[in-house]
């Protein structure tokens, strides 16, 4: 894996993860979307999004970790690392609300 990319994977993750469940958020609760969010399990896609959201980020920390992609130097291992991990609790931390409330106020 490329060093630049092994550093800055973990935290575009967590943008992408972020942007993609708030905005899903945004339009199940939107007025222009009311009769499809009507039929759709607006919570559960929420949960179902924060949740591989999650996963995705426990799976980069188990690819980090991992003797198969090996870092070219003892700190650029040690830097993506923390940043997955940064980004992995940054991710529960910040999709706490939508697991938490109401999809929808």
């Amino acid at each position: 894996m490329n060093a630049i990319l092994r550093i800055s994977l973990p935290l575009t993750l967590w943008l992408a993860g972020f942007s993609a469940v708030y905005g899903l958020h945004g339009l199940l609760c939107s007025s222009r979307w009311a009769a499809l969010a009507a039929a759709l399990p607006g919570r559960a896609l929420l949960i179902g999004a924060a949740i591989l959201v999650l996963a995705l980020e426990a799976l980069l920390i188990g690819l980090l970790r991992s003797p198969r992609w090996p870092a070219p130097d003892p700190a650029i291992h040690r830097v993506s690392l923390t940043l997955a991990i940064a980004a992995f609790a940054s991710s529960a931390w910040t999709l706490m609300p939508v697991l938490a409330t109401s999809h929808c106020l």
